[in-house]
């Protein structure tokens, strides 16, 4: 893509400027380890979704890294997942604040009554032709998932054409003059509108969202999970 067609499509030249300097980055990222660890992750996605057991525990992992963080998802799906399955919601609660869960009661009922409603959640999802109808179904649905949550959930699975808009990826998006704001919430108007504007990076990068997810993730961060 032309440096003007870019200046295009990201406004104006200080800002196309900025973004210039971002893909950069990305397409460094893109040959080197962390390129390696990307690609790893993807494929670990699609084991994930031919497992319907592993689908359900990641949509209890992305429940528990609402206003926490997916270091915290990680340790609580790798030491106690099998609760998941078949703990009640008493045993599940204290497990949680064990492991130094900072919401163990909701979170516990959160997952508790997913289970009830969604231990089949592959089958479900794959009713849906496409993956924003899937999200606003499950934004819809389950409690405890805003739009981040559920296209987190999405994008683990490999669902790979939806935002996740943390505040590590709206906060860089609003360094490289992508934002003007740096807002502390997100409804659903406001999130629609910011995916939106991670499109033409996307496709100057020839990356899905949930592939420029984990560069843009990598960039704040240091570190490529999941």
């Amino acid at each position: 893509m032309a440096h003007g067609k870019r200046g295009e499509d990201f406004g104006e030249f200080s800002e196309a400027v900025k973004v210039e300097k971002l893909i950069e980055q990305i397409e460094e990222m893109k040959t080197n380890s962390v390129g390696q660890l990307v690609e790893q992750r993807l494929e670990q996605f699609k084991q994930v979704y031919s497992n319907p057991r592993k689908v359900f525990s990641e949509m209890c992992f992305c429940l528990l890294t609402a206003n926490s963080s997916a270091e915290m998802g990680l340790k609580v799906q790798n030491s106690i997942e099998h609760l998941f399955f078949e703990s009640d919601q008493k045993k599940l609660s204290a497990a949680l604040r064990r492991l130094g869960y900072r919401f163990y009661n909701k979170r516990a009922e959160y997952i508790i009554e997913a289970r009830s409603k969604f231990l089949d959640i592959k089958n479900q999802l794959e009713e849906f032709e496409h993956e924003k109808e899937a999200r606003e179904f499950l934004v819809e649905n389950v409690k405890g998932y805003g739009y981040k949550e559920a296209s987190h959930f999405l994008r683990n699975i490999g669902f790979m054409d939806v935002a996740i808009l943390d505040r590590h990826i709206i906060r860089i998006m609003n360094e490289n003059k992508m934002i003007r704001e740096l807002p502390t919430s997100l409804n659903k108007k406001r999130y629609l509108k910011f995916e939106k504007k991670l499109e033409p990076l996307c496709e100057a990068t020839d990356l899905t969202q949930g592939e420029l997810d984990f560069y843009l993730w990598y960039l704040k961060t240091g570190k490529v999970l999941k």
